[in-house]
Order: C-alpha cells, then sequence, then structure tokens
C-alpha cells in the first residue's frame, strides 16, 4: 500500500478521535464566538484561519461573513480589541500580518499592494513571500507568470478570488485589477477544508477584493512607463444607496503596451463590479464579477542555449517584425475574453446557526496563433473549394471555443456549546473546456486572422472525399462532488484550539478527442479521503505554538489524461503534509517560524513528450521538507524592516518508469526546488513620503528530472517612491508614484516552462542508453530594467 494512503488512514484514525474527545470534554464556561476562514474581529480571534481586514477598512466582500453568527456575544471578560488601524495589524509596511490561524499564513497588504505600480498582478503581489519563487513574463501585468511552492508548482496550488476557484497562476491578472485588492493571503503549506480546492500540497494563495465604500466617490489614476506603458483606471462608488442597505462599486481600465523584448504590442480592457447588502441582524449579500479582454504577442519562452545567447551577444530570441519569417509577431498572437464571478452570501438563522452559500463562475473563450508552416501540394484547399498550392503560408491555432467552472460550496454552522463550533458542507463542481486545432491561411500582410474568419479558413478532404475543415476537437472535463465536516474546540480560556475535520470528495472526469482518424474517450472516476488535523496553543497575547496535518489530493488536468510513456492513464497525485510553527506579535516586533514536512505518492508532473508537445506523467514519489521564517516589525520612526527565509531539501524518492527501465532520478533534487530563497524589504511612510526597497534570492534549482541541467540562483529587486500632497478641491488624496525594478538590468532566469527529463545523454538503471541528449527545459527570463509612473487621487 503506498505510504501517502497509510499517513492518510493513520490521520483519519487520530482526526476521529480527536473529534469525538473534543465533544465529550465538558465544558466550564462560555467564550467568545470563533470566526471564519477570511474573518476576524477581535484580537484573540479562532485559531482557525488568517485574519481579515478590521472594521472600517475596505474588507473583501465575503470577508466579513463571520463564522458564527454576528449577534453571538462573547460571555468572557477578556479585553477585546477592536482597531482599524492598518499599521496595527501589520508590520514591514504591509508585508505581515499578525496571525493566529493554526498553521503557516503570509499576507500582504493594501499598504505595501498601494506601492506596488498598477499594473501589478497578484503574482507580483505575493512576490516577497519567502515561501514562493516567482516569475513573470512581461513588465505590463498581462502576460501571467508561475508559481513554485515548497518545490511544487501552482497545479499544486489552491488560486482563490473571494472564495472561489480561480484560474492558473498564467492567467490570474484576468481576475481583478491592483486597485480593487486588498488582501492577498499565502498559506504556503495548508488549505482551509470549506474551502473549494483538493489540489493544494503547495498551499493556498488567496486573493481578496474590497469591499464598496460606504460614501459616493470613486478613484482615478493613469500610469505611463518604459516599453511604452501606459494605462487608465476609473472606478466609481456609488455609496450607501439611500435606506436599502446596498452599495456597489464599478471599475475599468485600458493597457497598452509593447513587448520589453522583441517586437509586438499588448492591450488589455478590464472591468470590474462589486456589491453588498447588510442586514440588520448580521446577514449579507455580495457579488463580485469581472471581464477581461487581451490580445498581445504569445512570447518564445528560451531554452538554454537561446538565453545564453541573448545574455553574451544581445541576439534576441523573441517575436520579430519581418512578415516573411515564422516567428512574425503579429502571426503569434493570444486573443482571449473571460468573465468571473463569486456571489458569497451570508445567512444568520438563529443566535447559534449561520448557513453560507457561496455560488461562483468562470468562462473563458479565445485563441491562440501562431506559425503552421507551409502547405504541401495536394492537401489543403481553400473555401471556395479550389486546391491550394504548395508553399503556401498556414496559421495554427489552439481554440478555447468554452473553458467553463460553475460551482457552488453551501455550509451550515453551528455553535454545538460554548466550547465546539461544528460545520458541516457541501461543494459541488463541473467543468469543461472544449477546443481544437484548426488551421487558417495565413493573411498577405503575415498576420493571423481569427480562426472563424471564414475567407481564410483550411479545409481537407475526408476519406468520403467531402471537404472539412481542418481540426482536432478535443472535450475533456469532469464533476466533483465533496462533503466536509469540521468541529473546533477550545478550552483554557480560548487559549488551546483544536480542530478536526474531514473532506471526502467523489470525481468522474472524462477527456474527449475527436480527429480524422475516429473518436477516442478516455476518463475515470475517483475518490479521496482527506482528513484535516490542527492544534493552536496560546501562551499569552504574544506567544503562541500550533501543529497541522492535512490530506491532499490532485487528479490530473481533464485535458491530461493522454498515454503516458508506461502505457497507463496518469494516477492521482496524493500529499501528507505536517506544520510545526511559533508565532511572537509584540509592541514592536512580528516573528513567524514554520518547520514542514510534505510526503508525495505518484507525483504529476507536466514534460515534454516532444520537442513541441507536453503531456503529463507520474514521476514517482517525492519528499519535501524544510522552515520558513519571517521577521518584522510595526512602524518605528515610520520606517518598517522586513525579512524572509525559507530552507528546502526536496528530493525524488524513486526512479522514473521510462520504457523497459528506470530513468535514474532516485535521491536527486527535485526540480524547481532551490535550497534557499531570501527576502527582505525596508519601508518608510510618514503620511506624505513613502515608499520601500525590496530585495529577493533564489538560490540555485535542478530543472531537469535526471539532474543534469541547473540554473543558477538569480536576484531580483525593486524601489518605491511616493508623495501624498493635501486634498486639493474635488481631489481627495492627489499621489505621484514611482517604481523601478530589475536596477541593475540583470540578465537572469527566474523559473522554468515545461520539464524535461534530461539535458544530455543520460544512461538508464538497467545499463542501457537512454532518451538522447535534447535542448533542455525552457525558462521565464526576468525583464530588464523598467519604471512605470503613476498619478493618482481619490475623489
Amino acid at each position: 500500500m503506498p505510504h501517502g494512503i497509510v499517513g492518510c488512514r493513520t490521520l483519519l484514525i487520530v482526526s476521529s478521535s480527536l473529534f469525538s474527545l473534543s465533544l465529550a470534554i465538558p465544558f466550564e464556561r462560555a467564550h467568545a464566538a470563533p470566526t471564519s476562514h477570511k474573518s476576524r474581529s477581535h484580537a484573540r480571534s479562532a485559531a482557525h484561519a488568517p485574519t481579515a481586514p478590521a472594521p472600517g477598512s475596505t474588507a473583501a466582500p465575503h470577508a466579513a461573513a463571520p463564522r458564527r453568527p454576528a449577534n453571538v456575544q462573547a460571555k468572557t471578560e477578556e479585553k477585546v480589541m477592536v482597531t482599524s488601524s492598518r499599521q496595527a495589524r501589520f508590520g514591514g509596511g504591509g508585508l505581515v500580518r499578525v496571525e493566529h490561524a493554526p498553521h503557516a499564513v503570509q499576507t500582504f497588504g493594501k499598504q505595501y499592494i498601494d506601492t506596488l505600480p498598477p499594473t501589478a498582478t497578484v503574482l507580483d503581489i505575493a512576490r516577497m513571500s519567502p515561501s514562493l519563487n516567482v516569475s513573470t513574463a512581461d513588465t505590463s501585468g498581462m502576460q501571467g507568470g508561475n508559481i513554485q511552492s515548497h518545490g511544487l508548482t501552482d497545479a499544486d496550488m489552491g488560486l482563490m478570488l473571494n472564495g472561489a476557484p480561480a484560474t492558473s497562476a498564467n492567467y490570474l491578472n484576468e481576475d481583478a485589477d491592483s486597485e480593487n485588492v486588498e488582501t492577498v493571503t499565502v498559506t504556503p503549506g495548508s488549505s482551509a477544508i470549506d474551502l473549494p480546492v483538493t489540489a493544494a500540497a503547495g498551499g493556498v494563495l488567496d486573493e481578496t477584493t474590497r469591499t464598496p465604500a460606504q460614501k459616493a466617490g470613486g478613484l482615478v489614476d493613469f500610469a505611463y512607463g518604459t516599453n511604452n506603458l501606459s494605462r487608465e483606471f476609473l472606478r466609481l462608488e456609488t455609496g450607501n444607496i439611500a435606506n436599502s442597505g446596498v452599495r456597489s462599486y464599478v471599475s475599468f481600465s485600458n493597457s497598452h503596451a509593447r513587448s520589453w523584448l522583441g517586437t509586438g504590442i499588448s492591450t488589455r480592457k478590464h472591468v470590474d463590479f462589486g456589491m453588498r447588502k447588510d442586514w440588520a441582524n448580521g446577514s449579507s449579500n455580495n457579488i463580485f464579477i469581472s471581464w477581461n479582454y487581451e490580445d498581445f504577442p504569445i512570447d518564445v519562452k528560451p531554452n538554454a542555449s537561446q538565453f545564453y545567447s541573448y545574455k553574451h551577444t544581445g541576439i534576441g530570441y523573441n517575436r520579430n517584425a519581418n512578415s516573411a519569417s515564422g516567428n512574425y509577431w503579429k502571426n503569434n498572437i493570444d486573443h482571449w475574453n473571460a468573465v468571473f464571478l463569486s456571489a458569497p452570501q451570508h445567512f444568520v438563522l438563529t443566535k447559534q446557526l449561520a448557513l453560507n452559500i457561496t455560488p461562483y463562475y468562470n468562462l473563458g473563450r479565445g485563441w491562440d496563433g501562431s506559425n503552421g508552416g507551409l502547405t504541401t501540394g495536394g492537401k489543403y484547399y481553400y473555401p471556395d473549394g479550389m486546391q491550394a498550392p504548395a508553399g503556401q503560408q498556414l496559421t495554427s491555432y489552439y481554440q478555447q471555443y468554452k473553458d467553463e467552472k460553475t460551482g457552488v460550496t453551501a455550509k451550515l454552522e453551528a455553535d454545538l456549546d460554548p466550547h465546539n463550533h461544528l460545520t458541516f458542507g457541501y461543494w459541488f463542481e463541473h467543468y469543461i473546456t472544449v477546443f481544437g486545432l484548426p488551421a487558417s491561411f495565413t493573411k498577405p500582410n503575415g498576420a493571423n486572422p481569427s480562426p472563424n474568419d471564414a475567407d481564410y479558413m483550411a479545409f481537407v478532404r475526408n476519406s468520403a472525399g467531402k471537404l472539412t475543415r481542418s481540426t482536432t476537437y478535443i472535450d475533456p472535463g469532469y464533476n466533483l462532488h465533496a462533503l466536509f465536516l469540521q468541529d473546533t474546540a477550545r478550552y483554557f480560556h480560548d487559549h488551546l484550539t483544536i480542530t478536526a475535520g474531514f473532506k471526502y470528495v467523489m470525481t468522474n472526469y472524462w477527456d474527449r478527442v475527436t480527429t480524422t482518424g475516429g473518436h477516442f474517450v478516455y476518463g475515470t472516476n475517483t475518490t479521496a479521503p482527506l482528513p484535516h488535523l490542527s492544534a493552536s496553543y496560546r501562551f499569552d497575547d504574544r506567544n503562541q505554538v500550533y501543529v497541522n496535518a492535512e490530506g491532499d489530493f490532485r487528479q490530473p488536468s481533464p485535458s491530461g489524461l493522454t498515454i503516458s510513456n508506461t502505457g497507463q492513464l496518469p494516477k492521482p497525485q496524493y500529499s501528507i503534509k505536517e506544520e510545526l510553527g511559533y508565532r511572537y506579535s509584540g509592541p514592536l516586533l512580528i516573528a513567524d517560524l514554520s518547520f514542514f514536512n510534505i510526503n508525495i505518492t505518484d507525483r504529476l508532473l507536466t514534460t515534454y513528450t516532444s520537442t513541441t508537445q507536453t503531456g503529463t506523467i507520474n514521476a514517482g514519489n517525492e519528499t519535501a521538507r524544510g522552515f520558513d521564517a519571517m521577521v518584522a516589525t510595526h512602524p518605528w520612526h515610520s520606517i518598517s524592516p522586513f525579512v524572509g527565509f525559507e530552507y528546502l531539501n526536496a528530493t525524488f524518492d524513486s526512479n522514473l518508469p521510462y520504457v523497459n527501465s528506470y530513468l535514474p532520478t532516485k535521491g536527486k533534487q527535485a526540480i524547481a526546488s532551490p535550497h534557499v530563497i531570501t527576502s527582505g524589504g525596508l519601508s518608510y511612510d510618514d503620511g506624505h513620503f513613502f515608499g520601500n526597497a525590496t530585495l529577493k534570492y533564489v538560490g540555485p534549482q535542478s530543472v531537469t528530472l535526471v539532474g543534469d541541467q541547473r540554473m543558477p540562483g538569480f536576484i531580483t529587486d525593486g524601489i518605491s517612491l511616493g508623495y501624498h500632497f493635501k486634498p486639493l478641491g474635488f481631489a481627495k488624496s492627489p499621489t505621484i508614484l514611482l517604481n523601478f525594478r530589475n536596477l541593475t538590468g540583470s540578465v537572469v532566469r527566474s523559473g522554468i516552462y515545461g520539464v524535461a527529463t534530461n539535458r544530455y545523454a543520460v544512461t538508464l538503471v538497467n545499463g542501457q542508453a537512454g532518451p538522447a541528449a535534447g535542448t533542455g527545459s525552457q525558462f521565464y527570463v526576468e525583464p530588464r530594467f523598467n519604471m512605470t509612473g503613476t498619478i493618482s487621487t481619490s475623489f
């Protein structure tokens, strides 16, 4: 039996025993009600999860919903501390928040977000986390990037926005503008049991948007920067509408930029809408909707040879302006529309009972065009039925007809007695993505037409001699059902908190492929038990220790249900995670230290199956262990320093099956697992002058499965400088901001884009010759020096 399953059953038995014990222990007296995963109104809040912005701040719509009904009052004589001061809750200039959760938490607040350029994405905001290595593709925030966490990727993380699953890290920039983001929280090794996620071995990145303001007004900003960047943003607030208890906002942004390397133009238009309704009994209704349109060149991700050629000679590898070349930027375009919706609803039923329902919806449509080569005689036909001559330029597409995710989480929360708070819930999610691989004739000017433009469609003849579109259709998806149950018990005047929970996930997923050669269907049903157990002890108002253990399950992506090199469908990945941590929160200093251990069975990886194609495989077992540390101060003479550090030791525990033998991977450093990550920042804010300087180092890492290619360590840096002017007329907060990034102009690789098995010739475990030497992995490259200037004001 795989050791991950054994660990799961052991953890389950312990969880069940503790759950029963917590209900059996007699209570002494009532204590303050616990709060939700995303809210905390008391200084001594539930040790269940990270805290939310204080009353009076602009918190996310769903963050205000308390875990217990709002009218349940504490019966203790403990002193309650409520504050709206961001500085009192955050240290390090908004880089560290005082936390009370029984697991590692890293939260980035509005004070820090407001020092970043408005083009910043959630990846830019989370970049300073010592647990993450974040790579971004451009300076304009339009092309996304990727995340490495504890040796895992964003595919192993729960990516959330307002309590709903978001898209992959490469597309998180589509979901919300940074002006509307209130906090970004990273839990690098854990996920709350009521979150709609399963694959969270690498933790959760949770983005929350602002609550609509109580008063009418708005915000406007204009940004201009390197690479012809220009961006305009406007937000309008309704304030409280009459006596309805309803308030809302709507914002629009428009962005334009030139590629930082090579040739090409990127554009983006984005709309955010938020609305909230409050009720007298503490109930609330919230909704957040965003729409995003983007059109940008698909950058080349270089291999090592291309990167070093650029680094040493200045010869670029990216797109060019030559319409006759296969690398012409107008023949390599990404065109995309996306809609995101999250609607958290909180209903207070009685003093001891509350219901929370969060429906969500995510829809994406668009296409990627790229050079499809030249026609060969007798194969392709024009739309009018005439045969195309040899040598006609083609454009190949990845056309997403629909990428749709619909789901809902519902949970009933009850105070069983003054000590025990019970949560019972259900999660449903339906996902379907329909895409095709058509071809069209390239326009005479070298640009790719829309794949829907009938004047350029390329046709072929099928076996019956009938003209048909040259395409492959793929229709993967899944239906997921999950039940979860959790009890949180508090004793010794809330100093001891024990939480035991269990989530059971049932999934039916499929991959249907239609080609000229036939129709093929792959699919399977999976189930996964996911136990959760945590305990926290607070010695006093300043010192806390905690322990946390969880089971984690990741199913293969439906579109990844392809035959692997073992002739089998990929198995689901299972992980057991443990954390042990200590926190200190004093009047000046904030410190957080956590040790972690992750045991992974049947690691899922996306690797190259050829020089141009990738597939999902099982890469055996893996172990990752290490520790994270963060130290920051509250403002001292307007200065707030921050230091973060991670040590990671991640290794492959087994050799990878390959043909009739194995690749020698056992004992090798796992890919994308640098031993050391450090980050540091120094912030200043006296009410008028403000700014920060940040520096991050990521150590060397292996980038092939057999460990024969490595990426050296690198440093990234940035400086922000700004000034708040006094109100002037309608302008309530006129502000100027300058941002500088990659000050030294370093040419470095910042992360892996796809994984290769090997860079050089390799010998298999049985002594036979392995796969031939290739070009190795591909990489993200840190954009060159760039700066952005912004003027803004609220009104």
